[in-house]
């Protein structure tokens, strides 16, 4: 979803960009849904756009389209996006988001020293450090008590990530390093939860799209712990603004911290309440234990990427899932 936007956004300004994907995505969530494919039929439209249907993890090929291409910009999507999995398979999800993310950074050395690099990391490098935040817990949330939220000095050491949060930590370290070590410029994203238009959910990933599916098409959700865990939230255009911001900047090497930070937050028991408003439907909801390594709350401090990128989010959560309910229902036969 993320790296259609970014592809979108880049071709309409006239730029040749390349998409390079293995299409596993719903493999990974054994769906016999064709959820990334979308997106990959949706960007064969656009002018302007190169699809190559390979894997990060295939060097050969991989250094063959650098070397044919030669990149100016770089924005790093491809991984293995879910906890679950990871859990599951964790050598393949060291593959991915491990092995693929140093293949990438790479043939950036080798091919296209110059390009400016963007990783999307994740706000899971933090791990079970979140936890130990203060927090008070209100009617339909928490609340992180006397603080703005995350910011990028919180500790990655001594803490669970699971297999997930450990391989993309690790991608996020080799990202930073190529920087230090080669002089590549490279911004680092550590994302919180990121939603928009094209987004196909899953239980397990993509949450507040997964929960809008579910609404418009009447049927249950699964909370797992009490509902009241809080996240904030980032309509996808305005993630992909700050990737610009960061690209087209004089900065070498930074880590932001990215979502929509104090101001922009939900809680899945408040999400409930916004779907219920703007579909007119009420749903089964079935409640489950807390899975392991869950945050109650993770909140981006964001005020670094404003002051470094003159950055901040545009679209409020409240629009951002009107205007995600309105393309699910105009694409309702996509989720049937």
């Amino acid at each position: 979803m993320i790296g259609s936007h970014c592809t979108q956004y880049y071709a309409q300004q006239g730029a040749t960009v390349v998409v390079y994907d293995n299409l596993m995505r719903s493999q990974i969530f054994s769906s016999d849904k064709k959820s990334v494919e979308y997106n990959w039929n949706y960007l064969d439209k656009i002018k302007n756009v190169v699809l190559l249907k390979k894997d990060i993890r295939d060097t050969d090929s991989l250094k063959a389209a650098f070397q044919k291409y030669s990149p100016d910009v770089v924005i790093h999507t491809a991984s293995q996006p879910g906890v679950r999995f990871s859990l599951d398979n964790p050598v393949e999800d060291f593959s991915i988001n491990c092995v693929g993310t140093i293949n990438v950074m790479e043939a950036v050395r080798l091919y296209s020293p110059k390009a400016a690099v963007v990783y999307c990391s994740t706000n899971k490098v933090y791990g079970d450090n979140v936890n130990k935040i203060p927090n008070v817990e209100l009617k339909l949330r928490y609340s992180i008590r006397d603080s703005k939220g995350v910011d990028e000095g919180m500790s990655i050491d001594l803490s669970g990530h699971t297999p997930y949060g450990t391989s993309k930590l690790s991608g996020d370290l080799y990202v930073q390093d190529y920087s230090h070590t080669y002089g590549i410029k490279t911004g680092v994203f550590r994302m919180s939860c990121i939603y928009g238009t094209r987004q196909f959910g899953f239980e397990d990933q993509g949450w507040l799209a997964w929960f809008s599916i579910q609404f418009v098409r009447g049927k249950s959700v699964t909370i797992y712990g009490d509902g009241k865990q809080v996240r904030d939230v980032l309509w996808v255009e305005d993630v992909v603004q700050a990737y610009d911001k960061f690209i087209k900047s004089d900065l070498r090497h930074e880590v932001f911290n990215m979502g929509g930070g104090i101001g922009n937050t939900l809680s899945l028991l408040e999400l409930l309440e916004i779907l219920q408003k703007q579909t007119g439907r009420m749903i089964e909801v079935k409640y489950e234990d807390w899975r392991k390594f869950d945050q109650k709350v993770y909140v981006s401090a964001i005020d670094k990427a404003q002051r470094l990128l003159g950055w901040k989010p545009s679209v409020s959560p409240s629009e951002g899932v009107s205007r995600l309910v309105k393309w699910v229902r105009e694409n309702e036969t996509l989720f049937s």
